[in-house]
């Protein structure tokens, strides 16, 4: 087999095995995926079929409780009873029972015999009936309450018995009370889901089923113990219990199965099926769910095919590389070829135009017939004239290019008529033939040497040379080089081609990077146009909250009130971690690099976050520490404040310690333990994605699944490195790593200031403020609010009210000013006109939904308060309270 035959069949033999690969990888990767995706799926299913059989039966757990305590079935267990009492009894037991639609409530002694019972109309009346062999009639006398599945003796029917004992007086047993729960409704919403649910017992007996098919099987054989006691209690009756032959083919995790039904009575279908348990608690059951597997086996399928597509789709575009690349070095190889032939050429043009010298000289020494055998040789086409211009030697190339008739071509003939003969037929171009003809004879004479290419009418290109001769006349050579110039104009053409290709491609790629920007920004200011929108409405929400709890003066409405905060809050926390979000994609997160001391920070943390933890039972403990390190404070106290947060929220009991380790000699690591849960593995990167958390926080205070993803997103802005490491079981580190800084260049700190403690709102009492906003709600909110706190408002408007209402002399003390005021007002140009009218400038707070850093330094620099919406009720009223004090501290403007 030849060698070209041999490289094909490899290549072929190569992509057939690859492709058998990585269908069958990709299938199994596919496969395993999508299994373990499913029996999570399923788990979490059979969890609810579990709560929701658990909350069918703790619904009537306590109602044998209650009517144990009834006096007059306690008085009905001391004495014989009458027909007429017996009656009584069985009319109340009824009545009972339809109450609680439960299946049927009955009332034995302490030897077991039913007294009465609530169902004493039908025929299979369980009174005066001996039930002392039932499980649930012994544990009752003997422990106080018992528990049972089983089919009833007279009914027939199956149920779950609950008893709980009648003690007198001395705690002696008197009898019980026994309810049956009827599960047949339940087995009824279980045929909703296209997989089988089932409920087996402690002997592994199958008694609650989707399908009638798989009722009273056996999931494992029975010993004769068992069976004595099944026998004994005649927990099923009659039913015969039949084995279930399950094949266990692989074991997942969280106690799911591969399994294969060999039973062929059973309605199952062909293949493996994924069978899921989980025990029952409180009770000895364990739940079962049958779920067959074709979403699985068609994800492999698809993956499978998918996986060929991506090999071929591969190997394709490597024997496209490899083809491109074959043809660039042959295409490399033609080049220098072609350049080869091209010097060769030239060093043979330059070569037979001196041997043409040499011939014509040889050759202007005859003048007999003109041929000179010395010519002949050459490619080229030669023509020599002596001084009078006059022919004197030639060869046959000359005559066959130009096709000059016989009769033309003698010695002596002078150059002139050949340039004629020449012109008649259109060689010589457009214009005056003699003017054409002067010019070249003119040439001739000079004696000058000339190059240059001239192109016929069939396309031929040539090559003219002439050289003087020494005692005077001409040789002038023709050559063709067609060849020559089609190779060099393919060259020109391919090279055109490419620079076209890179600069369709260059403006494509430029064009898609604008788009790409556009989007960004529109993203970016749609994002913070939607969150300020949003903002408005939800400040207002908090502010009347804040209102509500004032006027609520019992535990439970205030319960509701502060539950309403928390989810106000929650959402606040949202919106706020999505335009974080969108300002750091867009590079609008202001950054402020410089040196920090951490001791300071965490300290701050620990304060803020220790009431948190031991609301919770926690303890919060934050290491001392006098690292410097180069960072944005700001932004590295909301890294540090989301790990402390989470941990509190996934921590349900132990401590946290946050605190501070060297990591090589230029960076410090700020690590938070925490003794929670863990975290899998598998999900120990996905936490740092958008909307992604964990389910084991506390009911309630979830979050939004943004926090991590924003620690992130800081961390690669910063050029701080996240990570974490945990175990499950025993708790999580998440840290971040920062440069070590300057220490001289942290200004010492000194002792903080004392503030002055004010046991009410002494600065607020019969003080005066103006709102300006333009959100109804909000401004009614909050003019509510300080008048609640003693605070006059004498205007609480938009900006037209505002400039309209402004005169000489009656300015506020106080304006809470809001920055977008609608219809084009700022807020800072309407306070500045607004001082133009009153003569003076009265304190500023801006409340506003925009997050601007820029607009909160403006703000410092002027000496404004400054207060992000949506705005806590506490933290409104503490900034009025220090504005005003500071004002009563300094004097009048």
């Amino acid at each position: 087999m030849t060698p070209p035959r041999l490289r094909k069949l490899r290549t072929l033999l190569i992509l057939l095995a690859g492709t058998a690969a990585s269908m069958f990888a990709a299938s199994q990767w596919a496969w395993h995926r999508s299994l373990q995706a499913e029996n999570t799926s399923v788990q979490r299913q059979l969890a609810l079929y579990g709560q929701a059989l658990a909350q069918r039966i703790d619904r009537y757990r306590t109602l044998p409780e209650v009517l144990a305590l009834d006096a007059q079935l306690q008085e009905a267990l001391r004495r014989p009873l009458t027909a007429a009492e017996v009656e009584q009894l069985n009319r109340k037991l009824e009545q009972a029972n339809g109450a609680s639609q439960s299946s049927t409530l009955t009332l034995l002694n302490r030897d077991g015999w039913a007294v009465a019972a609530s169902n004493w109309r039908t025929a299979t009346s369980n009174v005066g009936v001996d039930y002392s062999f039932r499980p649930y009639v012994q544990q009752a006398l003997a422990q106080g309450r018992g528990s049972f599945y089983g089919i009833g003796v007279t009914t027939g029917q199956p149920g779950y018995f609950l008893s709980q004992a009648i003690r007198g007086p001395d705690g002696q047993p008197l009898g019980l009370v026994a309810i049956k729960i009827a599960l047949q409704e339940l087995e009824r919403e279980w045929l909703q889901t296209p997989d089988t649910v089932l409920a087996s017992d402690a002997h592994g007996v199958v008694f609650l089923a989707s399908q009638d098919a798989w009722r009273y099987r056996l999931l494992a054989p029975l010993s004769d113990t068992e069976r004595r006691e099944l026998n004994a209690t005649r927990q099923y009756a009659d039913q015969p219990l039949r084995p279930l032959d399950v094949r266990v083919d692989d074991q997942l995790a969280q106690g799911g199965r591969l399994v294969r039904l060999q039973s062929p009575d059973l309605p199952a279908p062909p293949g493996r099926l994924l069978w899921a348990s989980q025990p029952l608690p409180g009770t000895p059951w364990q739940l079962h769910l049958v779920h067959e597997t074709q979403g699985s086996l068609a994800d492999s399928r698809w993956a499978a095919a998918a996986g060929a597509g991506g090999w071929l789709a591969l190997s394709l575009l490597v024997l496209f590389a490899r083809q491109r690349q074959r043809l660039a070095a042959l295409r490399q190889r033609s080049r220098q070829e072609l350049e080869t032939v091209l010097r060769q050429h030239a060093q043979e043009l330059r070569t037979a135009q001196d041997g043409i010298v040499q011939a014509a000289q040889q050759a202007a020494q005859r003048t007999d017939t003109g041929l000179s055998r010395s010519l002949e040789h050459l490619p080229q086409g030669v023509v020599i004239i002596d001084a009078q211009l006059n022919l004197v030697a030639w060869n046959s190339r000359y005559v066959a290019l130009f096709r000059y008739p016989a009769d033309l071509m003698r010695v002596g003939q002078p150059i002139a008529d050949l340039l004629r003969h020449n012109a008649r037929r259109g060689l010589l171009g457009p214009g005056p033939v003699e003017d054409a003809i002067e010019r070249r004879l003119a040439h001739l004479r000079s004696g000058t040497p000339h190059l240059h290419e001239s192109a016929k009418d069939d396309g031929t290109v040539l090559e003219i040379r002439g050289n003087p001769l020494p005692e005077g006349g001409f040789v002038t050579s023709y050559a063709d080089i067609t060849s020559y110039k089609n190779a060099a104009r393919e060259l020109r053409s391919l090279a055109d081609a490419l620079e076209r290709r890179i600069a369709d491609r260059t403006r494509d790629l430029d064009a898609a990077r604008q788009e790409a920007e556009r989007a960004n920004r529109y993203k970016t200011r749609f994002v913070a146009a939607a969150v300020h929108d949003l903002l408005q409405p939800l400040n207002a929400a908090r502010m009347f909250t804040s209102l509500l709890r004032g006027h609520l003066h019992d535990d439970a409405g205030r319960r509701v009130a502060d539950s309403i905060d928390g989810a106000l809050a929650a959402q606040d926390a949202i919106l706020n971690s999505l335009l974080d979000i969108s300002r750091m994609e867009s590079g609008q997160l202001d950054v402020r690099i410089h040196d920090v001391a951490l001791g300071p920070l965490l300290q701050v943390l620990g304060h803020n976050f220790g009431v948190l933890a031991e609301q919770r039972g926690l303890q919060l403990t934050c290491v001392p520490t006098h690292h410097v390190v180069r960072t944005d404070e700001n932004l590295l106290r909301r890294i540090v404040q989301n790990f402390v947060s989470n941990a509190i929220r996934y921590t349900r009991h132990g401590r946290i310690v946050v605190g501070c380790r060297r990591d090589g000699p230029d960076h410090v690591r700020i690590e938070v333990h925490d003794q929670g849960p863990g975290i899998p593995d598998a999900l120990q990167k996905e936490i740092f994605e958008e909307f992604r958390r964990l389910d084991q926080g506390e009911d309630g205070d979830r979050g939004a699944g943004l926090g991590l993803a924003i620690v992130e997103r800081l961390g690669r802005l910063l050029g701080h490195a996240i990570g974490l490491r945990s175990q499950l079981g025993r708790g999580s580190v998440f840290w971040v790593r920062v440069p070590l800084g300057n220490p001289a260049a942290v200004p010492a700190l000194g002792p903080p200031p004392a503030s002055p403690e004010q046991a009410d709102d002494t600065p607020l009492h019969g003080s005066s403020a103006w709102v300006i906003e333009d959100d109804p709600q909000t401004r009614a909110a909050t003019q509510a609010l300080l008048q609640r706190w003693g605070c006059t408002v004498p205007l609480a408007g938009g900006a037209p009210e505002a400039l309209a209402q402004a005169q000489p002399g009656n300015a506020p003390q106080l304006v809470l000013l809001d920055v977008h005021l609608g219809a084009g007002h700022h807020g800072p140009e309407v306070y500045t006109a607004l001082c133009q009218r009153w003569g003076q400038a009265p304190a500023v707070i801006l409340v506003t939904a925009e997050r601007d850093a820029t607009l909160r330094r403006q703000a410092a620099e002027r000496g404004w308060g400054f207060l992000a919406k949506p705005v806590r009720a506490p933290a409104l009223r503490a900034l009025v309270s220090q504005t005003l004090l500071r004002l009563q501290d300094s004097p009048p403007s």
